[in-house]
């Protein structure tokens, strides 16, 4: 078996992983896994922009970002991990823009900024212009640009290679095992240091923003390997997915002034957020648009109209903004809403639902994005995390808009330092014989798989039962019986049957190898949503639907025991400024 040797190791090609890459880089020879062409990694599926209180536009500053941040997470956001957020990302901008990153621009050629949900001035007086944005493909030009700076300095990028293993022994990170896609065969990556910037999770649910790659792998290797995730049962709707198929409709459409219609054409988010109506924090505004739904207000397809089914979407309008600015700000968005939904967004609205789209939970990292191993915060040696996959915990129950592209630039960066300055004195550990064995073993099983079951059944099962069981509104009843079917399907998943035997490009066993991933994290966030008895952020649990700050203010960490039961275990949350207050927007 080949076996590479760099001192840095990481594992996607994001804006995290890129962005650390391009610090580690300057002092470690540093290469870069990707399960994909770099280029198409999920971070470049943002639009809408990247917050950052620079005031070009109004008074911000960063206390009420800051402010924000801990107030959208339902204070369970760890406040020094907010206030670094808050304070270093106008650095951030501005180094992006001299890297080249093309921002949109105000007439008098400053960094343009928008409006964003939960995003306010004078700690929650009124919307701020907070996201800087390029059109609405800010993800897109941040990730190309990160990508040629890392291409420039000789950062070494694998594509697609698909990690299988990673290698802890001691409570040292040596390595991990891939799998090259391309040409076959499993190779070993011997690293000082290893990080993790794997991206989320969003295909757990049938109604995702997120690309048929962000299949929480990251997560699962971490699991498997006996260490924990933290904070899984939050996971994020976004509030407009494009109906039925969950492509993102982005919140610049709200922060340039979309209404949200019910199908009485009336904007109910007076109802739920009378201040700063569809510019709400995401939760919230999903759930509103949700409980329109489930009490019969929801707007109606023809065909539901005919039949008297009551409607399951509502309306997100722009038909009263100029096309003219449309054009210019938004630009995306027409291409999407008529290939996807079949509408001109100039002059019809487009229906939308809420659509599973981030995990604010995930691999637990101190503010330097060193891997956290316990309650204590012990750190594991050679090994770090940024991006989506981490669990900062920045986010807490429930992210801000714009937060996450500044997030995996921010703290990649961060923890790319973090790595840097450790990294001379990590020294070159043995990769223990026994675990390249048992990633053999493991790669070998799906070619040797041979029952009935049928990979793509089982995960339209998942699903399509996380959808109804764990999505927006969540009880004790729906979850048992959630984590009832999971049981099931991993029971079931060890009788599929693989019936391409080729080594190059197999998408079959890749699949298989995904579902196993999907299906390990999604118990996590099950029995972490049953444990947790009350409501805080993206979790509301109908049974249980007030905030318990006396019982449940704490971070959940879940580990995988060797029979593959899941323990749960907690920590407290950073509070350093804000105290938690009920949350009114």
């Amino acid at each position: 078996m080949m076996v590479h040797n760099h001192e840095v190791v990481i594992i996607g090609a994001g804006l995290a992983g890129t962005r650390a890459a391009l610090e580690a880089a300057k002092v470690a020879d540093v290469a870069v896994l990707s399960k994909i062409f770099p280029s198409r990694s999920h971070s470049g599926a943002a639009q809408g922009g990247m917050a950052a209180a620079l005031g070009n536009l109004d008074d911000d500053n960063w206390e009420y970002h800051m402010f924000d941040t801990v107030k959208g997470s339902d204070y369970l956001g760890d406040q020094d991990a907010a206030e670094i957020l808050a304070k270093e990302a106008p650095e951030v901008i501005y180094e992006m823009e001299h890297m080249g990153a093309p921002f949109s621009r105000t007439p008098e050629g400053k960094i343009a900024q928008r409006k964003f949900g939960g995003h306010t001035l004078n700690f929650g007086e009124k919307p701020a212009l907070r996201a800087c944005y390029s059109a609405d493909y800010t993800g897109h030009i941040l990730l190309h640009t990160l990508f040629e700076q890392c291409i420039k300095q000789g950062v070494r990028f694998y594509s697609e290679y698909q990690v299988v293993h990673l290698i802890v022994k001691d409570d040292i990170c040596r390595g991990v095992v891939a799998w090259d896609i391309r040409n076959g065969g499993l190779q070993v990556f011997r690293a000082k240091a290893v990080m993790f910037a794997s991206g989320g999770y969003g295909r757990a649910y049938r109604i995702t923003t997120n690309a048929h790659a962000n299949t929480g792998d990251g997560l699962d290797l971490a699991l498997r390997a006996g260490l924990p995730l933290e904070d899984m049962e939050f996971v994020q709707f976004h509030p407009t997915g494009i109906y039925r198929n969950g492509i993102l409709m982005t919140e610049g459409a709200r922060g340039e002034g979309a209404y949200l219609l019910n199908k009485d054409g009336e904007r109910f988010m007076k109802r739920y957020a009378p201040t700063l109506m569809e510019l709400a924090p995401r939760d919230l505004t999903a759930r509103a648009i949700q409980t329109e739904i489930n009490e019969g207000r929801g707007c109606q397809t023809p065909e539901q109209k005919a039949q008297g089914i009551p409607g399951d979407f509502v309306d997100l309008d722009l038909s009263h903004v100029s096309e003219a600015k449309l054009r210019a700000v938004l630009p995306q968005i027409f291409d999407l809403a008529r290939n996807f939904a079949g509408v001109n967004v100039a002059k019809e609205p487009t229906p939308i639902q809420p659509t599973a789209h981030y995990s604010m939970g995930g691999l637990p990292v101190n503010v330097d994005g060193q891997f956290i191993r316990d309650a204590k915060n012990t750190p594991v040696r050679g090994l770090y995390a940024a991006g989506e996959c981490a669990c900062v915990s920045v986010h807490g129950a429930n992210r801000l808009g714009c937060n996450s592209t500044q997030d995996a630039t921010l703290n990649g960066r961060r923890t790319g330092r973090t790595i840097a300055r450790d990294v001379p004195h990590l020294s070159w550990e043995d990769v223990p014989a026994e675990d390249v064995k048992a990633a053999e073993k493991d790669l070998d099983w799906y070619y040797q798989a041979n029952g009935s079951e049928n990979v793509a059944d089982l995960r339209t099962r998942l699903q399509d039962t996380m959808m109804v069981n764990c999505g927006i509104y969540r009880n004790e009843k729906d979850l048992k019986t959630q984590l009832g079917i999971i049981k099931e399907l991993q029971g079931r998943g060890k009788k599929i049957g693989v019936k391409d035997k080729s080594k190059c490009f197999n998408s079959e066993v890749m699949e298989a190898m995904e579902l196993g991933h999907l299906l390990n994290f999604s118990e996590v966030i099950v029995i972490g949503a049953i444990e947790r008895q009350e409501s805080r952020g993206a979790h509301a649990r109908t049974d249980f639907p007030t905030r318990d700050d006396a019982k449940w203010l704490k971070h959940t960490l879940a580990y995988q025991e060797p029979d593959g039961r899941i323990r749960l275990d907690y920590k407290p949350v950073t509070i350093t400024r804000f105290q938690p207050k009920e949350r009114k927007y």
